[in-house]
This record gives C-alpha cells, structure tokens and sequence, in this order.
C-alpha cells in the first residue's frame, strides 16, 4: 500500500503524512492531536517557548492523543554577536522602520537586550519528554544529544535546504531528513550557506537528495493536498510534510486574520523577507517586505528584529493595517480548500490513495 514506507514505520503511523511544527505561537496542541488522531503526526513547534511552557504544552497535547507526535526547536535560535548590538547598528534599524512607527503612531522602542540562548535548556526538558520525534532546525544537535535520542527511542529528523545540508546530517547521524523546498512558507532552515543562495525547489531537492542519502527524506513545500503528497511519494520521499494547509486550518493558533488572508486573493503574492524577524522567511507580501527589499544590512540580526519589530505589528493589527504585516504562508496558498483539521486529514488521505489506485483525482 502507499502508504507503508520506512517513514510510516520509523514514526510509528498509518499515513506519511505529517503536519509542519510552527514557531512562535502558532502551533496548538489540538492541531497537534488532530493530525496524530488521523494517522499522521503532528508536530509543535517550541523554539520560543521556555522549558517550562515546553512542558506545559506537552502536557496539553498528551492530554487529547495517545498517538506519536513531533516536538521541533531551533538548534540555533540567535543570529547576534554574543556582545549584543552597536549604537550604530540600532541607529540605522531606527532611522530605516522610522516612517513604519510614525504611520501607527507609536515610538520607536529602546535598543534590544542581548539574547541568551536557549536551546540547551529547551532540549533538556524534550529529552525528559521524550516524544516519539524530536525534529531540529537551523543546524544539528552535538553527536552526544543525537546518541542520547537513539538511546531514549526518539526518532531524530533534521531540515536541509541543499544537498550539502543533507549530507551533513546524514553524516552527524539523524534517522530522517526534511527536504525543505523554497516554495515553503515560514522560515528558510538553512545552516551551511545564506537561505538567499540556498533556494532549491522542493521536487528538485527532493530528487537530489534522494538520489544521495540513505536515510529516508520527508518533502516539504508547495504540498496542500493528496496530489502533491502523491507526486512527492513517486519521486522517493518516504513522507511528506505539510505546512501552509494546516497552519490555515480552525484547529491552529494562528490569528483568524492570518488564517482569512491565507484563503485570500492576497495569498496569491509571497515574499521571502528578513525585515520581521532578522531571517529569511515566507509570507504573503506586504509593503513593508517589499520595501525594505536591498536594505536587509540594516536590519537587526535575528532575534532582536523581531523584538523590535513587536510593537508595530501589535499597533499594525490593532490598527488593522493588513499590508504591514507578514502573515507566514507558502507559494501553495491560492489553491487551499479546508478550514477543518480533519477534514483536510480526510482529504488527503482520500486524494493520495486515489492517485495510487489509478483513479481521477
């Protein structure tokens, strides 16, 4: 059957179908348990929570599934000089969003702290978890934590955006590999080279990594429905992961606003920007993405840009200022259809299954 591959077996599921963890606030805990109830797995994103928000939302999702689920971080979650910013740097951030504050009418904020990592502290409260997938981004855990994972029977499975990324995390040791297209929205995971030269597609990617690595590869990126899964299958992913189409689902935490513009006209015209949070990320355009588009050198390094950033998209939604916002969406948005988990789940299932039993889809 189509769906029986090592993914399937690895993970624990029915189907290879996973849901994308979403970062700062975004995941909830009944997305979560939707998609594992369904057959498929679930997946939280934490990399903002602290460790004891980590446990709490555990605690949350274990209450409405017995079934295995994915909890994500963010290997490194800051982008700034351990000695924090200049003067000058904060200046030019000032001098450049300046106009951005005043149309809302509120003040500039004072120049943001230095950021303490917390992944180390993150990651010792998910080990204690142990939830059947510990997925990472933006780098790979040291050999002790991944041996650690094996140990505990925690399935590892790292991001790449390029082949050499691949075969970096094949080389650390990881059970499973995302192969992140740029079609995606949300951040762009990658580690070895900028996330603007690291750009592949994901079908391509998908073929390239495959073609290279042993261990199994989940596509991710520009897949909504049962053809994209079914395509990404046909092309050796043992699994595909869905983002947009879940995160556009009544059972995420994201805004009702964000979830309209996702199944609006808007959703027709993403962005890769830096100018919300310091890293490269997809949304639906807006102006002050396309703005600030040949400025990105003054911009705040990840995380203290989206501190700064704080306060004017809480006024910009309050406000209801649409186009200064970057709602996270992928290239895949105009043709999303379901407002309901599990029905989407159904869905899928129902496509894909199609596909490989030769009927019309």
């Amino acid at each position: 059957m189509w769906y029986n591959t090592k993914a399937s077996e690895l993970l624990g599921i029915q189907y290879p179908i996973l849901q994308g963890p979403f970062g700062g606030n975004l995941s909830s805990a009944e997305l979560v348990a939707t998609v594992s109830n369904a057959g498929g797995l679930g997946g939280y994103g934490a990399y903002t929570l602290s460790p004891q928000e980590i446990l709490e939302a555990d605690k949350q999702i274990k209450a409405l599934t017995n079934k295995p689920y994915n909890l994500n971080l963010w290997v490194s979650d800051s982008d700034m000089n351990p000695e924090g910013i200049t003067d000058e740097q904060y200046n030019k951030a000032k001098e450049l969003f300046k106009p951005y504050f005043d149309e809302v009418g509120i003040p500039l904020p004072e120049k943001p702290a230095s950021f303490q990592s917390r992944f180390e502290n993150q990651l010792e409260v998910v080990l204690d978890i142990r939830p059947k997938v510990f997925s990472f981004m933006f780098g790979v855990p040291s050999q002790d934590v991944l041996e650690q994972c094996r140990r505990l029977g925690i399935v590892t499975v790292g991001a790449a955006t390029t082949l050499d990324e691949a075969l970096f995390l094949e080389n650390a040791g990881v059970d499973m590999i995302i192969a992140s297209g740029f079609e995606a929205g949300g951040h762009r995971p990658s580690f070895l080279a900028s996330a603007e030269s690291s750009v592949t597609g994901t079908f391509v990617l998908l073929q390239l990594i495959r073609e290279k690595v042993k261990v199994p590869v989940i596509a991710a990126g520009g897949i909504a429905n049962g053809k994209g899964i079914a395509a990404a299958l046909a092309l050796g992913a043992s699994a595909a992961q869905l983002g947009t189409a879940f995160l556009a689902t009544e059972e995420s935490n994201a805004l009702p606003i964000h979830r309209e513009m996702l199944f609006s006209d808007a959703s027709k015209y993403t962005t890769l920007s830096r100018a919300y949070t310091g890293r490269l990320g997809r949304g639906i355009t807006s102006r002050i993405a396309k703005e600030i588009t040949g400025k990105e050198m003054d911009i705040l390094p990840f995380p203290l840009q989206t501190t700064f950033m704080s306060p004017l998209r809480k006024a910009a939604l309050d406000q209801q200022k649409w186009d200064m916002i970057l709602f996270w969406g992928g290239q895949i948005s105009p043709i999303l259809k379901h407002r309901k988990a599990g029905i989407l789940m159904e869905s899928l299932i129902e496509e894909t299954a199609a596909y490989f039993d030769g009927l019309k889809v």
